[in-house]
């Protein structure tokens, strides 16, 4: 098996858990531009809702107000995604149009560790070579240090899983807990293996 294979395949290590790199092109896969729109949308839905109950409140809310607040969020709207998108192709552009996750699953738990733009994807994918136990009997000091580098983490408690939202296009499962939304990147040759997975472990979870 090729060095290649193991980073790009889900291995299952000696330690029991499984572990992938998955490296989005940002110019192809759009999901992380999604989320932030989705992020945008749900504030600014939540400012709607709150300048309504004030003007509710204070007896001032009128058709002509109600237009003219739908036409302050409708170019707020329009502001933000333009500035959105620009920030996402400059983000996209420094971390050269890639973005590179580790991740690591159990019965329990999956973990998604977005790896620092100086670590390279062939990197990552020799330290889970020495961490599966192909090149050595086991995990070396090197490898074990370049897996445990991220710049984020997240970390979800399958048991507190309440949605899992699959989407093949995006090679993406969305693993949503009541106050997290983690973002599980799989290729599509173990995209079926990892989504049934989370199935059987996500016991609390609806599917789909």
């Amino acid at each position: 098996m090729k060095k290649e294979e193991i980073g790009n395949r889900v291995t299952l290590c000696q330690d029991g858990k499984y572990r992938w790199v998955y490296e989005v092109n940002m110019l192809t896969n759009y999901s992380i531009l999604f989320d932030v729109w989705k992020v945008f949308g749900i504030s600014i839905v939540i400012i709607i809702i709150l300048f309504t109950i004030i003007f509710l409140f204070t007896g001032e809310l009128s058709l002509d107000i109600f237009i003219g607040m739908g036409k302050g969020v409708f170019f707020s709207a329009a502001i933000l995604a333009v500035l959105s998108i620009l920030g996402y192709l400059l983000y996209a552009a420094i971390s050269g149009w890639k973005y590179v996750a580790l991740f690591i699953m159990d019965e329990k738990e999956v973990t998604h560790q977005q790896m620092p733009r100086e670590v390279k994807k062939g990197q990552i994918i020799g330290a889970l070579t020495i961490l599966a136990g192909l090149a050595s009997g086991r995990p070396g000091v090197i490898g074990t240090g370049i897996l445990s580098q991220s710049r984020s983490s997240m970390t979800s408690t399958l048991a507190n899983v309440k949605r899992l939202i699959p989407s093949r296009r995006m090679n993406l499962i969305k693993v949503n807990q009541l106050l997290a939304k983690n973002r599980v990147y799989v290729n599509d040759e173990d995209f079926d293996f990892v989504y049934d997975f989370l199935c059987q472990h996500c016991v609390n979870a609806k599917k789909g």
